[in-house]
């Protein structure tokens, strides 16, 4: 089987001859790891199975100064200390007021060469079509967090205006991006802490869960999969997931859900991408528990399909190294 083969059994709960893997490095983990390494030819040994793209560089997109990037929406982001993605440090709509809003060109031709290129003929990969800050945040990168919640509280309807306008613009992404031959479209879009979901289950149901069936149902119509990612304590939610199409659900946090329940309960309609610990097992642990651990979520996870092996987030800088390659070497017999 290929890459792309095992990654379509595991999402249609069939058994692959292995388990398929995607490993990913925050930018300090990758200089860690070439450190101890002595070089990246470690990235040879990682037999990723997904390969995720996302709508190319718009006009607005660059540098402003060497700390601060600005993204296509206008948003920026400081980072100083995050490098991958850092922190929002301005408000594009800091009124509850729509009519200066611009949005990128989700038509915009260019924007899907690379998509283009990663779909070329003969390829192993299963390819996604990624569109980050999905709906929940892209709302509060252009409002503000705070403004954003008060918003629910108080102006309902603005909120729903600004995800419906959201909303919008990840359906003419999608309506583009499955005219290419891609495998699925992963969406992202954080809903929980490590003790819930956000804005509550009630909330989330009312202003986003219609606004996502909308995205997912793009998808679906197309015969692509849905993936997606959110972080936190959101498995309160799965049903409610599982309802409205997605296929798989990343990053699967042993923190904060239990990866043998959560198959036990509902690992016969949702598949599950993630798992290894980011918080505790790869900075705290040794390379033996690292070991001990992919072979069983390999063993009891992916028993049957459903299970792309991963971290449960881009590696951390303060991953230790050799528990990185026990991850890799792990995942190779996996």
């Amino acid at each position: 089987m290929t890459s792309r083969d095992r990654v379509i059994a595991s999402l249609r709960h069939e058994q692959p001859d292995r388990t398929p893997c995607c490993l990913s490095f925050t930018q300090p983990a990758l200089a860690a790891m070439t450190a101890w390494y002595g070089g990246t030819g470690f990235l040879g040994l990682i037999d990723n199975a997904l390969e995720l793209v996302g709508p190319g560089p718009g006009p607005r997109q660059g540098w402003l100064s060497p700390t601060v990037w600005q993204d296509d929406f206008g948003v920026h982001w400081d980072r100083s200390t995050d490098r991958d993605i850092g922190v929002v440090c301005n408000c594009l709509l800091p009124e509850r007021n729509l009519d200066r809003l611009e949005l990128p060109d989700p038509r915009d031709p260019a924007r899907f060469t690379a998509l283009a290129s990663s779909c070329a003929a003969g390829r192993e990969r299963f390819v996604s079509f990624a569109i980050g800050f999905s709906l929940f945040e892209r709302a509060w990168t252009l409002r503000g967090f705070e403004n954003l919640f008060l918003d629910m509280a108080e102006a309902p309807e603005f909120v729903e205006d600004l995800l419906d306008v959201i909303c919008d613009y990840n359906l003419a992404l999608i309506e583009q991006a499955v005219q290419h031959d891609i495998d699925a479209v992963h969406f992202g879009d954080d809903w929980g802490s490590q003790r819930g979901i956000l804005m509550g289950p009630d909330l989330w149901e009312c202003l986003l869960m219609p606004r996502l069936a909308r995205q997912y149902a793009a998808a679906k119509r197309a015969g692509k999969f849905v993936t997606i990612h959110s972080c936190g304590k959101v498995q309160e939610v799965f049903p409610r997931l599982i309802e409205i199409g997605v296929d798989c659900f990343n990053p699967f946090q042993p923190e904060v859900m239990d990866p043998y329940d959560m198959k036990r309960l509902y690992g016969d309609r949702l598949s599950f991408w993630g798992g290894i610990s980011t918080q505790e097992l790869l900075p705290s642990g040794t390379p033996a528990e690292v070991r001990r651990v992919v072979r069983r979520m390999v063993a009891e996870v992916g028993r049957d399909g459903g299970y792309i092996l991963a971290p449960a987030h881009d590696i951390p800088g303060d991953a230790r190294p050799e528990n990185i390659m026990a991850l890799i070497e792990a995942a190779n017999e996996a």
